[in-house]
């Protein structure tokens, strides 16, 4: 099961906020093993609310299920020697910093590669490790931004949009846990790791593979058509008389089919809509005659009649739908997290096989040091070593395990 994929992999994550907690999210999510290493303050994503799960946000606890949790002050001159001492037996080791930090800390790549080298080291930052923005901090807003995805949002004439979702944030996880699992398999060949570079940057144009792709063959800029394809009509979203509704009815059947439902044949012969690229051409007017249609009767209906006639649609939906959305509950992709202090919590689930996934226990996130003294255990360290470094403060710790470290 992919449950259990990983198993034996053993993960150090130094990330915050969304990117890279998605990629060692995914990862414990397949069995590995993951450390998250936060230092005293706890990371950044533990602040950043509405909503509220204790102390810490809803997001942080989202995005940080089946992980351990160590509190170490990297910034302490004894904290080199135990993330060493670790990462001579990690797998992998993830870290989101500006480049350049985690080398100035003794942590780059050549410095843990001498001691592991087959270690996978990923690197996740805003532009990448190299050029001229490599050192420039960037958040999902900045990327949405400055990638030009921006741009495709909201409507003709209105101010900028962005995705409300960190979709550049959480696409960069995915990317670089797939690219960690790749390494993965190249490690089985060669016998050693490597590091990889990972950037929001570049998640974010390849999230726009066609839209930049068009670009670069015809050089128009595209702009913002709210829920419309600029390659495709109709396949966007029409005002029904109690909500809105998304057709998509753009190939020549099912726009002849669609015309049909709506009692408008002669569209159909239309040579303003005879194709596609026309009524792409065409859209304002296309749109008007359509709106002008499905303005008389409501979402329920349209949905009935359109579904009967294999014509592809759906509620626009905001999340009150989305949890009465019988799929949802087929495929398991709400995933139910115990907490020993908060009971329990929901959030989205492992998305492949979810319904199986669902079906075994998630680790809560980890209070801030909540494991710092099991993990040390792991990797070898002695009470008295234990006890002099919480003395000291190179590590913290807070009281109170998890039922599943008893």
């Amino acid at each position: 099961m992919l449950r259990e994929a990983l198993k034996g992999l053993t993960v150090l994550d130094f990330t915050q906020i969304a990117a890279g907690p998605t990629c060692t999210m995914l990862l414990a999510d397949m069995g590995a093993q993951v450390i998250k290493i936060e230092p005293p303050e706890g990371e950044l994503g533990r602040t950043l609310g509405p909503a509220w799960v204790g102390e810490s946000s809803a997001l942080y606890h989202g995005f940080n299920r089946g992980k351990l949790g160590v509190c170490l002050d990297l910034k302490h001159p004894e904290s080199l020697a135990v993330v060493m001492r670790m990462v001579a037996e990690a797998d992998v080791l993830i870290e989101s910093m500006r480049p350049g930090v985690m080398a100035r800390l003794g942590l780059g790549y050549e410095a843990v590669a001498e001691v592991n080298p087959k270690l996978i080291y990923c690197s996740i930052s805003a532009y990448g490790q190299h050029g001229p923005y490599a050192e420039r901090a960037g958040v999902d807003g900045i990327l949405q931004a400055d990638s030009g995805l921006m741009s495709l949002i909201g409507l003709p004439n209105s101010p900028p949009c962005k995705v409300q979702a960190p979709i550049v944030d959480v696409v960069t996880g995915y990317m670089a846990s797939m690219s960690i699992l790749a390494k993965l398999q190249a490690r089985h060949v060669t016998g050693l790791g490597g590091h990889l570079d990972v950037s929001l940057m570049n998640s974010a144009l390849a999230l726009q593979q066609s839209s930049i792709t068009s670009f670069l063959r015809d050089g128009q800029l595209p702009k913002p058509i709210g829920s419309a394809a600029p390659y495709a009509a109709p396949n966007e979203a029409f005002c029904t008389s109690d909500g809105w509704i998304m057709v998509a009815a753009y190939n020549g059947n099912r726009w002849e089919r669609l015309c049909t439902v709506l009692g408008r044949e002669e569209w159909t012969n239309d040579p303003r809509f005879d194709s596609s690229s026309n009524r792409v051409s065409n859209r304002g007017v296309m749109q008007a005659s359509l709106d002008s249609v499905f303005l008389t009767r409501p979402t329920a209906y349209w949905l009935e009649v359109l579904r009967e006639a294999d014509i592809l649609c759906a509620k626009v939906a905001d999340y009150s739908d989305l949890l009465k959305h019988p799929q949802l509950a087929e495929n398991g992709m709400l995933a139910s997290v115990e907490h020993p202090r908060f009971g329990t919590l929901r959030t989205v689930g492992f998305p492949v096989n979810s319904a199986a996934a669902a079906a075994e226990p998630y680790r809560p996130a980890p209070d801030l040091g909540e494991h710092s003294r099991k993990v040390l255990r792991e990797f070898a360290f002695n009470e008295e070593e234990i006890d002099r470094l919480l003395q000291s403060g190179a590590i913290r710790e807070t009281e109170g395990a998890t039922p599943y470290d008893k």
